[in-house]
């Protein structure tokens, strides 16, 4: 199964959510998927990323064979597209209700069958919450691809995580409710977004001095 950074996340998610959502418009060129990965809204952690770093990421999914650039080599109309899934490319294979929980897990994290059903509405309609808990448990099954997180202290239901990528859901339970000697999971996950963007961004400047 493909292991994504967090920024690798934030690109598929945001190209597998446009493709649903917004057809008409993908595959995306640059500057959309730049908005795209820094829209303030769905976005868990909000992002200040500019095209050179997404472009570094573009470039190492690229070679990864997890996205394409579908002008080719013209990189005046280059636009984007994933191959991560659902595609004849990969073994990767998701029904709608499947594809729309995987890609909000990306864009936002952990969530509850709740809050992924209010969240999900333009790329799938789920009737109710068991539809989600049922499209939850073929993930778990199929892969799995998804984790059921330790319920928070306080809260009445568990939260689900995705498994596509590096992040340690240890970190769930490992901090109680109220330590403030402790950095919160979202500062945490925010920080480590900030160093790989930092990473990209000196990536593409190395590219910049070489080419």
């Amino acid at each position: 199964m493909e292991q994504l950074s967090l920024l690798e996340q934030r690109v598929i998610g945001c190209l597998i959510e446009k493709q649903v959502s917004t057809p008409e418009v993908y595959p995306l060129t640059l500057n959309s998927l730049v908005n795209a990965c820094n829209q303030k809204s769905n976005r868990d952690p909000v992002l200040s990323l500019n095209e050179e770093e997404v472009q570094s990421v573009l470039n190492t999914l690229i070679a990864r064979r997890l996205v394409n650039n579908t002008a080719g080599f013209n990189a005046r109309a280059a636009k984007y597209q994933h191959r991560f899934c659902n595609t004849e490319f990969g073994d990767l294979h998701f029904g709608p209700g499947e594809l729309a929980i995987v890609s909000e897990l990306l864009l936002r994290g952990p969530q509850t069958p709740g809050e992924l059903r209010s969240r999900t509405p333009r790329l799938h309609q789920f009737k109710d919450v068991s539809q989600v808990d049922d499209c939850l448990q073929s993930l778990i099954e199929k892969g799995p691809f998804v984790i059921k997180l330790p319920r928070q202290p306080g809260k009445r239901d568990s939260r689900y995580g995705h498994l596509f990528g590096d992040t340690d859901y240890s970190l769930e339970a490992a901090v109680p409710a109220g330590a403030g000697s402790h950095q919160p999971k979202a500062e945490l996950q925010a920080r480590i977004t900030e160093l790989e963007a930092e990473v990209a961004r000196l990536q593409a400047r190395i590219a910049e001095l070489e080419g």
